[in-house]
């Protein structure tokens, strides 16, 4: 079994933090912000440990945040591009992100200093938490500082422009000024949309797709304009920050990629057992003629609607396959769809339903039943 996200702060991260904040300022408190970083980690959960490490450096940091921020940047490992670093050459990896929450809290008012501190911080593991700070309080200062930032040599640097800014990045502050208006965001993707790392134009990819949640039809925009004259790096670019879009049936977006409106006749869902049981498969067969006089792009995806604790449904989009179907003639496919038991989702019993989408379009819907016991 692998080991638990969460342990990537564990006790010896922690002594680690502290030995290195020890050795640049000879009256840090080593044990007791050992205690206090570590008391009951066990019970904690990621985020909530990273949050009680940044509560112990706030306790046993010098309250000059002039002085606190010198000895993190001195705390931090040397800048380095190898996988492996040595541990007594400092700090670097996941102990950053509570070190750069630390800055978000405390540097406030320290605008340019802390700029220079996630600046650091970011070429060790990703600023992309704590940038949200000062773009929540101080935003026109702040992205002065990420546009200066976008011709940097360091990558990370580059991707932190993009990632700090997404509106809804996942375990992070939401941006309301953003997800209102993006216009200042998609200025910044516009000069790393064609970043020499594919590590930053994923980043760029995925601000698009937070953005298109709210404003799909501008992202659609963006597609098209962004396709033209596109490589094959941008395409692949574009086609990331759509996913959403394109799950979703956007005519916009599905015409960006040349998939029109299906012309289709004879089309059978069938499924093969209607009652599937947890941790079984869902197993079923898709056939389709083609009315059209031209050959046809499809992209066919399925929707599973799982029944709810409520009596309601939820869907879920899965993608499932893309194809060229000749003019007048037939495809014929199937797919196991296995339900087994996982963290984020709890099945329960009842009434299901598969759906077939080719081009965001629904064509065809049936029925199976889900037995947990």
């Amino acid at each position: 079994m692998s080991e638990p996200f969460k342990n990537l702060f564990n006790n010896h991260v922690i002594n680690h933090m502290a030995e290195h904040f020890q050795r640049h300022w000879q009256d840090f408190d080593k044990q007791g912000f050992i205690d206090a970083a570590s008391h009951q980690l066990e019970a904690l959960e990621l985020k909530a440990r990273s949050q009680q490490i940044t509560a112990a450096m706030s306790q046993y940091l010098p309250k000059d945040f002039e002085h606190a921020g010198q000895i993190l940047l001195a705390a931090l490992a040397p800048e380095s591009n190898e996988e492996q670093i040595i541990e007594s050459d400092g700090i670097t990896g996941w102990a950053v992100m509570p070190m750069g929450d630390y800055v978000g809290l405390h540097g406030l008012a320290h605008h340019d200093f802390s700029m220079t501190l996630l600046n650091a911080m970011t070429r060790r593991f990703t600023s992309e938490f704590s940038i949200r700070f000062f773009l929540l309080t101080s935003q026109e200062k702040t992205l002065e500082v990420l546009r200066s930032w976008l011709k940097d040599d360091n990558k990370h640097v580059r991707r932190l422009i993009s990632e700090g800014t997404r509106p809804r990045l996942p375990w992070a502050m939401q941006l309301p000024s953003f997800i209102l208006n993006p216009a200042p965001v998609i200025e910044l993707l516009e000069e790393l949309k064609d970043d020499p790392e594919e590590y930053v134009r994923r980043s760029v990819a995925n601000n698009l797709n937070d953005i298109a949640k709210d404003h799909p039809d501008l992202v659609a925009d963006i597609a098209e304009k962004w396709m033209q004259g596109a490589n094959i790096n941008r395409q692949k670019l574009i086609r990331h920050a759509c996913r959403t879009l394109l799950k979703q049936g956007n005519d916009k977006a599905l015409e960006v990629f040349g998939y029109g409106r299906p012309k289709l006749d004879s089309i059978k869902l069938e499924v093969h057992e209607e009652q599937v049981k947890l941790n079984g498969n869902l197993e079923f067969s898709l056939l389709l003629e083609s009315t059209s006089e031209s050959d046809q792009s499809l992209m066919i995806d399925y929707v599973i609607h799982h029944q709810k604790k409520n009596g309601k449904t939820s869907a879920k989009v899965f993608k499932w396959k893309k194809t060229i179907l000749e003019a007048g003639k037939q495809v014929s496919m199937s797919k196991k769809h296995p339900f087994k038991a996982i963290t984020t989702r709890v099945y329960y019993d009842g009434l299901h339903e598969v759906e077939i989408l080719v081009n965001g379009q629904p064509i065809a819907k049936n029925r199976f039943f889900l037995s947990t016991s």
